[in-house]
């Protein structure tokens, strides 16, 4: 789960980052905001990639990805790229669990075959 959420959050700096250059054609809006605003949540991205395996982690994840939606009042794109990295972040977590499920089954397959073939000699 750790990969794929963080390569979505990798993403979303990226594209927070981009859509601060966008904002700043905002004649209401001070650069210094923007860019404070802007700056708070790249970091939070960077932070909770190595978060996101931590209790609160996910559910963290959740509120970047709704303040990502919410910030197409400001950047009216950012509704479509908002709700777009909500699918990506639910595909993440979704499926990052299947797999991290599926790699502990095989790893306890793997830990058992040993046995078994050690009393079958």
């Amino acid at each position: 789960m750790r990969t794929l959420c963080s390569s979505t959050l990798i993403g979303e700096f990226f594209i927070i980052g981009f859509a601060g250059l966008v904002a700043m054609k905002d004649a209401d809006l001070t650069t210094s905001t923007v860019w404070t605003v802007c700056g708070v949540a790249m970091f939070l991205c960077l932070l909770l990639c190595g978060l996101i395996t931590r209790p609160g982690g996910v559910a963290l994840g959740w509120a970047l990805q709704i303040a990502l939606v919410l910030s197409g009042f400001v950047v009216p794109m950012m509704f479509i790229l908002g709700v777009l990295f909500g699918a990506l972040w639910w595909a993440s977590v979704h499926y990052g669990r299947k797999i991290d499920e599926a790699k502990a089954r095989f790893a306890a397959q793997a830990a058992a075959s040993p046995a078994d073939a050690a009393d079958a000699v």
